[in-house]
């Protein structure tokens, strides 16, 4: 059960770091954190990371360092405007494949 638990987490990981982020520009660790508050994610940064380098590589995020209050420069996240749109179309594919599998569940398409 546990491998697909996880197999599940990891095809919902970019949906939900740019859902993170679609209000405010955020660092990684506060995507994290704010990730880590959503019960049954439990992302980790060796997970957000790599998503946050691959949107910014995708144009999807904007990244802008700026100096840290204590340690290293801190590289800030935002949503641009491939971004948005992008995250728009993911929450519509979530929202038709969760009404769809929900009725299967529920036997509706049976």
């Amino acid at each position: 059960m546990q491998a697909w638990i996880t197999q599940f987490r990891k095809g919902l990981v970019e949906l939900c770091v740019m859902a993170a982020i679609r209000e405010d520009e955020a660092y990684g660790y506060q995507i994290v954190e704010k990730l880590g508050q959503v019960a049954g994610l439990e992302l980790t940064e060796s997970t957000v990371y790599p998503v946050l380098a691959r949107l910014a590589q995708q144009r999807c995020v904007t990244v802008r360092t700026a100096p840290s209050p204590s340690g290293p420069p801190r590289r800030y996240y935002r949503l641009s405007e491939t971004g948005r749109t992008r995250l728009a179309e993911m929450i519509g594919h979530w929202e038709f494949i969760q009404k769809s599998v929900a009725g299967l569940i529920q036997g509706a398409h049976s």
